[in-house]
């Protein structure tokens, strides 16, 4: 029989108050105490009997899920809040009606589709490397793109030591000293086209995520968020391998 615990960690990302990587690093941090003392990490604790607090404020849990697509406009950075001050896409998303946070990673200088959520589940499924969840992107790149360089985007390409896993990349738009390409990537390491960029002698002008999985950001304007339907939901679930999406 259970007695009803469950990992600390897992609660918080439950609770949608981080993933459960940015958990425990809370907990280590000494952010986190349970029933007013400090926590350690791999505590359990019984929701419906513990008191939990991270950053002094109780950790009330929401039964209602959330699933929301943000229009992330250049300037933001996926976080939260942040001690530097700078602009967060929490300020975007303060009137969801319930804290979410975001599902993986767009970098300051980029923009386009972000998900956020206060799923644990759903979020850790979306952002785990076995699962290879395809993100789209409009990618536009100065001075010129040759077919060889193409060919390296979908074979990979070496950086931080590792090879990329193969990317799709196709020209949509070709002027004098600057490109369009479309971007599928099948894997999300940090800042990523930017750097196969990089590699090749590339700048990025601008670069905006247009997809995920199937669902597409369509005519969302910047700035702005909507609820995902439930049968965006139960496709980006099946993308994932979740098994709650399979019937």
């Amino acid at each position: 029989m259970t007695d009803g615990r469950i990992r600390l960690q897992k609660f918080l990302s439950q609770c949608a108050i981080a993933s459960r990587r940015k958990a425990e690093e809370l907990i280590l941090n000494g952010k986190v105490k349970v029933n007013g003392r400090p926590a350690q990490l791999g505590d359990k604790i019984n929701p419906k009997k513990d008191t939990v607090t991270v950053n002094g404020k109780k950790v009330v849990f929401s039964k209602k899920l959330y699933y929301v697509m943000l229009h992330k406009p250049r300037g933001f950075i996926t976080t939260m809040e942040d001690e530097r001050g700078r602009k967060c896409v929490a300020q975007l998303v303060e009137d969801v009606g319930a804290r979410v946070y975001p599902v993986g990673r767009l970098d300051k200088d980029s923009e386009g589709m972000l998900l956020l959520t206060n799923d644990g589940a759903f979020a850790n499924a979306m952002t785990h490397p076995s699962k290879h969840v395809p993100k789209t992107y409009r990618v536009t790149v100065r001075p010129q793109v040759t077919e060889d360089m193409l060919v390296k985007f979908s074979t990979g390409i070496e950086i931080d030591g590792k090879m990329t896993a193969p990317a799709d990349a196709r020209i949509i738009q070709k002027e004098e000293g600057r490109v369009v390409l479309e971007m599928i990537l099948h894997e999300g390491r940090n800042r990523q086209i930017r750097k196969m960029c990089e590699a090749m002698g590339l700048e990025v002008a601008r670069l905006k995520r247009t997809a995920i999985g199937s669902i597409k950001l369509g005519m969302l304007q910047q700035g702005k968020w909507r609820n995902l339907t439930d049968d965006e939901v139960h496709k980006l679930m099946v993308s994932s391998g979740m098994k709650t999406a399979k019937k």
